[in-house]
């Protein structure tokens, strides 16, 4: 029987009334995928624009029927942590694959990519360190900062001078410095100025986290950010998931070995959480399989991006992630609804997982996309456009 609590009550009622108000209130939708970017709601489908699966190997038979043997042959879980028996030999293959592809030395895998994010600054720095964080990075990175109990210094997006700033400033007065920031930005689609950002890096001392979620498998040959420039920008510490481009589920941390070595022994969300269940693992490797050898499948998502953003009128994209920034949150959720309409589902983003001002439509493209969804797609918003600048 439930316990009742009044007090409980009246706080969640009061506190979900003001994001309703403030139209912030999220609510889970049930959703069932089928095949390539379609999905389900409600007995209605509708094509995805806003999933982060951008090669489309969620559904791809042959990372399912990976996932299917390595479900028949080990098991559905892991049983345990990787230090007590949760060290399946399929993990050691996945961390020496994601080595090999991000050219590191050694590669460690988390549960998640939040949980990655949570690992690495708190097992790397304390108190007396410092954290420069930028200030539109992913929200697991700005909680790893704060678990780290480092001080943290935002800069201003992408504002190399503003970093420099800080550290000139800062630097001095700590033991251990990192600089952390997404590779490619989840929300805005853009790339960190990394070449610069490590050169200031090497100059004050610091360390570089690059968060590649939304790199790998569609940008520098699959390898990620740091192969998009050239020469190759490669940070000390590359983390990323294997949930979004892979299609599978998991983290991961590809480092020297000795650091490697170091969050395996210190790193609570290794040392404390159930490990990595064979089907995600095998999974993860029939997709790296397809990234390492399907060049055009890699390039696909971007040029259909492109070809979206020629269509609308928008800037030329550098990756799958076309934000179309609508302001306020009603006019975001109400484009969204419209396209819903129209067959498309494309969630509306409000504050705080962006700005305040800067409300949107956050559209993904994948591989598995045709031509003729994006120029339907385009029509739809182009016409949504137009109306938001008349009533400007």
């Amino acid at each position: 029987m439930q316990s009742n609590s009044p007090s409980l009550e009246k706080f969640a009622a009061r506190k979900l009334a003001g994001l309703e108000k403030r139209q912030l209130r999220r609510c889970l939708k049930e959703s069932n995928n089928s095949a390539g970017m379609q999905v389900e709601r409600d007995g209605q489908t509708y094509v995805n624009f806003c999933s982060n699966d951008y090669l489309g190997l969620a559904n791809d038979p042959r990372v399912i029927k990976a996932a299917q043997d390595a479900t028949a042959r080990y098991g559905a879980g892991s049983g345990a942590s990787r230090l007590v028996t949760g060290g399946h030999h399929l993990l050691f293959e996945l961390e020496r694959r994601l080595a090999r592809l991000k050219g590191t030395e050694d590669c460690i895998v988390f549960g998640s990519g939040y949980l990655a994010n949570l690992a690495i600054a708190p097992a790397l720095l304390g108190v007396g360190d410092l954290v420069l964080v930028d200030e539109l990075a992913h929200a697991c990175i700005h909680a790893g900062a704060e678990l780290s109990r480092a001080q943290i210094r935002k800069f201003r997006h992408n504002d190399l001078d503003h970093l420099r700033e800080l550290l000139d400033t800062e630097r001095s007065a700590y033991r251990h410095a990192m600089i952390m920031t997404d590779g490619v930005f989840s929300m805005d689609g853009d790339f960190a100025p990394l070449p610069e950002m490590l050169a200031l890096a090497d100059r004050y001392d610091a360390w570089t986290l690059v968060d590649d979620a939304h790199a790998v498998g569609v940008v520098g040959d699959g390898k990620g950010s740091s192969a998009y420039f050239e020469p190759q920008a490669t940070a000390p510490l590359q983390m990323g998931t294997l949930s979004k481009a892979l299609g599978s589920y998991g983290g991961y941390l590809c480092a020297s070995h000795t650091v490697c070595e170091l969050l395996r022994t210190r790193a609570r969300p290794l040392v404390f959480t159930t490990a990595l269940p064979p089907p995600s693992i095998g999974a993860a490797l029939a997709a790296l399989d397809i990234v390492e050898s399907d060049a055009k499948r890699r390039e696909r998502p971007l040029e259909l991006a492109k070809r979206f953003c020629a269509a609308v009128g928008l800037p030329v994209p550098v990756s799958p992630i076309v934000p179309v920034l609508l302001g306020s949150e009603a006019r975001a959720l109400d484009a969204s609804a419209r396209l819903q309409d129209q067959g498309f589902l494309v969630t509306a983003i409000r504050p705080p997982t962006v700005p305040r001002g800067t409300a949107r439509l956050r559209i993904t493209f994948s591989a598995t996309h045709t031509e003729a969804d994006i120029d339907q797609l385009a029509q739809g918003v182009r016409l949504i456009l137009q109306e938001t600048s008349e009533t400007a």
